[in-house]
């Protein structure tokens, strides 16, 4: 059982898929960022924190790009950004965040996309790249993803990759300036059943 961080091995020039490169997050990637958050904030906000004017600061994605990249290389996350192979811009993230090794070898997932590329599979062909990533080269064993019960979209993306209902948590995240109840969802390593 691997008790340390493989990030190493995801590769420098990204992981490719059908439609989309996927490159770990880092302070190169922060005016395609600071673009994608800006066009997509209204659509975003729903689902994520209230952000304040400074958050969408070109210094300020940069310091979280920073933050991100720091992260990855020590193995407390992978946190990733999904290009189009078409077109070169920045489609979507998603982050595999508190990665706990040891018994545990767990994580959390979160994800985002942008509004006009709803609905046309991009989001589950990534996710399906990044965790076969984490669950073959980083050996985790459980990954953790919870959504709030409006978020029909996300319970479709992760019943399709797999991930079981775990069960319910009241007011779980303060989302967009109110807590909010999350279904908490898992998906397993295959390796490992």
């Amino acid at each position: 059982m691997n008790t340390g961080p493989l990030i190493s091995d995801f590769p420098s020039a990204g992981l490719s898929t059908g439609r989309l490169l996927l490159r770990k997050a880092d302070a190169s990637h922060a005016k395609s960022v600071q673009a994608y958050l800006v066009q997509n904030r209204a659509y975003l906000q729903t689902w994520e924190p209230l952000r304040n004017e400074a958050f969408f600061e070109l210094n300020a994605v940069k310091q979280r790009l920073n933050a991100m990249a720091s992260a990855t290389a020590r193995g407390d996350a992978l946190h990733l950004l999904f290009f189009s192979s078409e077109n070169g811009k920045l489609s979507a993230a998603c982050n595999f965040t508190n990665i706990v090794r040891g018994p545990f070898q767990a994580c959390h997932l979160g994800y985002s996309i942008a509004e006009p590329l709803q609905g046309l599979g991009l989001m589950h062909e990534g996710l399906t790249a990044a965790i076969t990533h984490v669950f073959q080269k980083m050996k985790l064993h459980r990954i953790m993803a919870n959504y709030r019960p409006e978020n029909t979209r996300s319970a479709r993306l992760l019943a399709r990759l797999g991930f079981q209902r775990e069960g319910l948590a009241h007011s779980y995240l303060n989302i967009n300036g109110a807590w909010s109840d999350h279904i908490l969802t898992a998906l397993i390593n295959p390796a490992d059943t």
